[in-house]
């Protein structure tokens, strides 16, 4: 073999991925090593400085955020070199930067991943899988609707990155009698992003969906000085979040569109199917009951007052150690367990950390909140719900939303804005990061079907994104205002 035969049978260099490896680091050292900027002034006439510490924070966001929308190495490795970074650079010590790898949000996602496993091996999603078929019956426009009225209800009641969890083996079953192999299909694609996407809508509509709503109801009453009810919440979230529901289904018709009108002989097949597996066995009666009365205590937690001091990831941890205490488990089940997801969300609640602790975060929101200061009250509100939005897709939403809504709710009382809906507003656009994979666990629990890259993800997020602004525009202006929501205050 020649010389000139071996190089034209070497690997490819794949140009695309270097191109943005480069761009990632180079967008790094820009920001890192630039002299200082300036600093952010609020509305009171505090300075607010961006220490080196805080730009290297910006700088390690910038990297991360490319890597991964672009997936130039794997995600979770992009999360290890987000650590990495702030330990090299000197933006926060490695005690800090690594330990939120571990934090309880971390663990709560992996508890989660194992209660889906749970479903799967039990049998438990293939009776509900099969259940769910001979009700929606054939055609795959239905079989998209059942699966996401199914997942937003569930999030009114247990937190979305547990429906997602649970939802995920589901949702894998039936994709198995759509198709003969996991190759990505429009179906695959619409089936799992739009479990994503739903995930996130139903969540705004009870407390119990996420954690950001207590957060930010706690920031609304230390600072306006009354508290807005859990049933208050709901009566205005719940329109805006069954209105988004249905129009996600209407986009995943358009963008993903299934190849298979119907798929013939699906109900029989269903009904068949389920009669063949019998009565519940010993793992299945056994895992229903643990995941169940993990959820139902979870949930409890609002309501009773002794058990709000036990945080919600020590009470889904119980339900793995019982897993494998009763044998339902097993080592190699163990080792199975997605961990690039698992160090995606490490390196999220990192950086995230690391935004707010070096003050990055907050410079950010008083630069951009203060653009708005002297606009329309319109206006300044959808700039609070753009901000909210964006942050959302690289760090916590309730990091987002505590770093916003201080700064917006000094504002709004010079616009004559109603904090009530800047909070309302916030929660909405907090609760559906449709861009990048970190901003919500139901995103990237999609992401382990293999049916879409992140590059897909961001994509059909962009529309995605603007229909939720649009939503929130009339909620504004129209809904909110009819349903008795005080927009203005004078």
């Amino acid at each position: 073999m020649t010389t000139q035969t071996m190089a034209s049978t070497g690997p490819k260099i794949d140009w695309k991925r270097l191109i943005f490896l480069t761009l990632g680091l180079a967008l790094f050292c820009i920001i890192n090593f630039s002299p200082a900027w300036p600093d952010a002034v609020d509305p009171t006439g505090k300075q607010f400085v961006l220490t080196p510490e805080a730009k290297g924070a910006l700088a390690v966001f910038m990297l991360a955020g490319i890597w991964w929308v672009f997936e130039v190495v794997p995600i979770g490795v992009t999360s290890l070199t987000i650590g990495v970074m702030q330990v090299l650079f000197m933006v926060r010590p490695a005690n800090k930067a690594f330990k939120d790898f571990m934090d309880p949000s971390v663990l709560f996602i992996f508890a989660s991943l194992v209660i889906g496993m749970v479903f799967t091996k039990t049998g438990l999603t293939k009776r509900l899988a099969y259940k769910m078929l001979s009700v929606v019956g054939e055609k795959t426009s239905m079989i998209y609707l059942g699966c996401f009225v199914v997942t937003a209800a569930l999030t009114h009641i247990m937190a979305h990155t547990a429906v997602a969890a649970t939802m995920y083996p589901l949702l894998i079953t039936i994709y198995s009698m759509y198709a003969d192999d996991n190759n990505p299909t429009k179906f695959g694609k619409g089936l799992f992003i739009g479990m994503a996407y739903v995930a996130g809508a139903g969540s705004i509509v009870t407390l119990l969906g996420a954690a950001r709503g207590a957060v930010a109801l706690g920031f609304y009453k230390d600072i306006v000085g009354h508290e807005i009810s859990f049933f208050h919440l709901s009566y205005y979230m719940f329109p805006i979040g069954w209105i988004m529901v249905f129009i996600l289904w209407g986009f995943f018709m358009i963008f993903f569109k299934p190849e298979k009108k119907t798929i013939p002989g699906l109900k029989e097949k269903a009904v068949r199917l389920n009669s063949e597996m019998g009565g519940l066995t010993r793992n299945e009666i056994l895992a229903a009951i643990i995941i169940f009365t993990c959820i139902a205590v979870m949930s409890m937690r609002s309501f009773i007052p002794a058990l709000q001091p036990i945080d919600k990831t020590a009470i889904i941890l119980i339900s793995t150690i019982l897993f494998f205490i009763l044998g339902i488990l097993d080592l190699k089940d163990l080792e199975a367990i997605p961990w690039n997801i698992i160090l995606l969300f490490g390196g999220a609640m990192s950086i995230g950390f690391c935004l707010w602790e070096t003050g990055a975060a907050q410079w950010l929101a008083i630069n951009w909140l203060t653009m708005f200061q002297n606009s329309h009250w319109f206006v300044f509100v959808m700039s609070i719900a753009f901000f909210v939005m964006m942050m959302t897709n690289f760090i916590m939403n309730v990091a987002a939303i505590a770093i916003s809504l201080p700064v917006a709710l000094v504002i709004a009382p010079y616009l004559g804005v109603s904090p009530e809906v800047i909070v309302f507003a916030s929660l909405v656009t907090a609760g559906m990061p449709f861009l990048l994979l970190v901003g919500a666990a139901p995103n990237a629990i999609a992401y382990d079907s293999k049916q879409f890259t992140t590059g897909e993800f961001f994509n059909y997020g962009i529309p995605a994104s603007i229909i939720l602004m649009i939503i929130v525009g009339v909620a504004v202006a129209v809904i909110w205002p009819l349903m008795g929501m005080p927009i203005l205050t004078n």
